[in-house]
């Protein structure tokens, strides 16, 4: 049997919690794998199945949607050599303007980030002394990270300013780093997954929530519609990566996949260290697929990595993603500010790129505000 993610649309937060179970139970599906605080479940069935569902649910007019179960992939890409960093910060950092933070000394305390990847690496030395809740969300999988993606991604969003060896690379060092692993050993996840790792940043009440993968389907996936919308109105911020599937030099701009093009989560492009959009980075599709919001350096971006290597510098959207959940990391942080308010605040700071398409890069660079607009 195929799987389905069922998304039941209405705005009252008991029907989703305590009838829609019930609705699913009715028709033979099992409520296993139901999210109560988005309203979405994944379940198993046949076609006919699902469409007594929705007639049932229209009767009682409680709209519902379903769509197969999708698969996603950590989003990375590979770079030419070449991009310097300083011994004391990265070049991403320094691009958002990591100094403004720095010399305020605010540095994300408080704001818990939840980075839903590939897992973490809770031996690396940068963050021993670092508090961190790690879940995972993989069959048969722990919640540490043998692939690198989230821990690179961790890395940047919450790494150090100042690690014992090599250059700052982490935007809010102080904030509080919740690692839901939903993507395998094999950097691969589905809906059932993902939507349990938001339904769990949710409950864990985490400000900001990064999400460094994708799908390449140009439709809005309905349940990612469903989930930033409620992620917004809990309060919470949901950011994810625009996609790497652009060939820019062959011709080819890409397109904002799944599940950024959701209208209510931000989507996130990447430029290089010249602050041109990379080659890969997916360009927003108004009419056939999402729109970028912003975007980051993404391109030969510096972070934690696993074993003895300890660090590594690898490139994509995957990576600027991490850049702008710091960034929001900061934010919350001095103002407090959330959900769509926090969004807004992003936009607003972001430093315009003229010689870029604001289809490449929406808004223009995620950067950290000047103590002065605080």
């Amino acid at each position: 049997m195929a799987r389905y993610v069922v998304t039941f649309d209405t705005s009252d937060s008991a029907v989703l919690q305590d009838d829609a179970p019930g609705l699913l139970s009715s028709q033979g599906f099992s409520t296993e794998t139901y999210f109560p605080r988005l309203g979405i479940g994944v379940v198993e069935g046949e076609p006919d199945q699902l469409e007594s569902l929705s007639s049932r649910c229209r009767e009682q007019n409680r709209p519902m949607s379903y769509t197969p179960e999708l698969t996603y992939y950590a989003i990375t890409d590979t770079a030419e050599p070449g991009f310097e960093d300083t011994s004391e910060l990265t070049w991403g950092l320094q691009a958002i303007g990591i100094a403004s933070a720095q010399q305020l000394g605010q540095a994300g305390a408080g704001v818990r980030v939840a980075v839903l990847d590939t897992g973490f690496d809770a031996a690396h030395p940068d963050f021993a002394a670092r508090t961190i809740v790690t879940e995972s969300f993989i069959d048969g999988e722990g919640p540490d990270d043998a692939h690198g993606h989230g821990t690179h991604c961790i890395g940047t969003a919450c790494g150090p300013w100042q690690p014992e060896t090599g250059p700052g690379y982490g935007v809010a060092p102080e904030s509080e780093i919740y690692s839901g692993k939903v993507l395998g050993d094999d950097g691969t996840g589905s809906d059932t997954s993902i939507l349990a790792g938001i339904d769990w940043a949710l409950q864990n009440d985490c400000q900001v929530i990064s999400m460094s993968l994708g799908a390449d389907v140009r439709e809005v996936h309905p349940p990612y519609v469903a989930a930033g919308r409620r992620a917004l109105e809990s309060g919470s911020l949901i950011i994810a990566a625009a996609g790497n599937n652009a060939q820019r030099s062959e011709g080819d701009p890409g397109f904002v996949g799944a599940p950024a093009n959701s209208p209510h989560i931000m989507a996130v492009a990447a430029v290089d260290s010249q602050l041109r959009t990379a080659d890969f980075s997916a360009r927003s599709a108004p009419h056939d697929g999402g729109e970028i919001d912003l975007t980051a350096p993404g391109v030969d971006v510096y972070s934690a990595w696993l074993g003895e290597e300890r660090h590594r510098s690898i490139s994509g959207t995957s990576m600027a993603t991490p850049h702008v959940s710091g960034i929001a990391a900061l934010i919350c942080g001095v103002s407090e500010t959330r959900g769509e308010q926090l969004w807004q605040e992003l936009v607003t700071h972001a430093a315009a790129l003229e010689d870029e398409d604001p289809e490449d890069v929406g808004a223009g660079l995620a950067t950290v505000p000047e103590p002065q607009d605080r």
